[in-house]
Formats: structure tokens, C-alpha cells, sequence
């Protein structure tokens, strides 16, 4: 599966962006998707991930009630909407696809998108 992040920019704090990522496969439905982000200096961190039907989600502590996943099966597309982002929130954002259940551990991922950045001002 190839995968294609776009929608990152610049926005200033307390502002919005909509991430989108793009599959190959029209077996996308057959996977659980997932974002990650990585910050300068840091470790990839999970972000948020959503099972194949979109009916269950799972979010970070971080960015729970301030981001949702969601996903068009038919567009072959994951989404990550972003709100109320802070300057922490900068970071290259990472989609990426598995088979069976959502995780939120890295290395239960098959297929990595190339990333797209995110910057917050303050």
C-alpha cells in the first residue's frame, strides 16, 4: 500500500488544519489507519488511529478532544482534523496502515506515508 500525507502548513495557535492521506489500494477498507508525528529532537509519538469500518477510534492523551480521525472508505482516505492546535503540536505527521486491529505502538504498522509538516506559531 502506498500512502500520500498532504495538508500541512503553517497556522498560529488556536487555529485548524485538516490533514488528509491517500491510499493505493482499493483494499484500503482491509486496514486500520493510523497518525503519528515527530517532533525536532523526538521520538515518533502515536497520534491517533481508526479501525477499518471507522467505528472505533482511539486518540492520544495529548490531543483528545482537540483532534478527530475519521476515514472515506470509498475515497480511500484517512483525515485528521486538527483544532485548538498549540505551538506543541509542531511536528512532521505520519499516516500510516496495518492489518487487524488499531495500534498504538509503531512498529504494528505495515505501510508509512512520507510525512507532511505541521507548524504552529505562537
Amino acid at each position: 500500500v502506498q500512502l500520500q500525507a498532504s495538508g500541512g502548513g503553517l497556522v498560529q495557535a488556536g487555529g485548524s488544519l485538516r490533514l488528509s492521506c491517500a491510499a493505493s489500494e482499493r483494499t484500503f477498507s482491509s486496514y486500520a489507519m493510523g497518525w503519528f508525528r515527530q517532533a525536532p529532537g523526538k521520538e515518533r509519538e502515536f497520534v491517533a488511529a481508526i479501525r477499518r469500518t471507522g467505528d472505533n477510534t482511539d486518540y492520544a492523551d495529548s490531543v483528545k478532544g482537540r483532534f478527530t480521525i475519521s476515514r472515506d472508505n470509498a475515497k480511500n482516505t484517512v483525515y485528521l482534523h486538527m483544532n485548538s492546535l498549540e505551538p506543541e503540536d509542531t511536528a512532521v505527521y505520519y499516516c500510516a496502515a496495518r492489518t487487524g486491529l488499531t495500534s498504538r505502538r509503531e512498529w504494528a504498522y505495515d505501510y508509512w506515508g512520507q510525512g507532511t509538516q505541521v507548524t504552529v506559531s505562537s
